[in-house]
């Protein structure tokens, strides 16, 4: 499911949330923040509890769809975020429209079945 930081209104999103957004486990996001700098929530004070913002959650998108999407290696995608970080995000943003573009027109295959 494509991210668009426009159609958002909340500031901050709980690790749980992001998690839902993208279907992955929470402990996946902790992992890929290791991994890609990037991805960096805000923590707060004490218990460290991460507060994701729209940013974070556009860097996610990116990782997503070259780790989960196109099937790249962590290694690869690290690769690909330090060379093209704007090619990979113009992918990205491609990709979730044509995905949203797929979807209304599975929509209205349905709808044309039923009548």
């Amino acid at each position: 499911m494509p991210y668009n930081p426009n159609k958002e209104l909340k500031k901050f999103y709980s690790i749980s949330e992001v998690a839902a957004k993208f279907n992955v486990a929470e402990s996946l996001l902790r992992y890929w923040e290791k991994e890609f700098p990037n991805i960096k929530p805000k923590k707060t004070e004490g218990r460290g509890i991460r507060k994701y913002t729209a940013e974070d959650i556009a860097e996610i998108q990116l990782v997503y769809n070259l780790l989960k999407v196109r099937g790249m290696k962590i290694g690869a995608a690290k690769q690909v975020l330090a060379k093209n970080h704007d090619g990979a995000n113009n992918t990205a943003e491609v990709l979730g429209y044509l995905q949203s573009i797929r979807q209304e027109l599975i929509e209205i295959s349905n709808e044309l079945k039923e009548l």
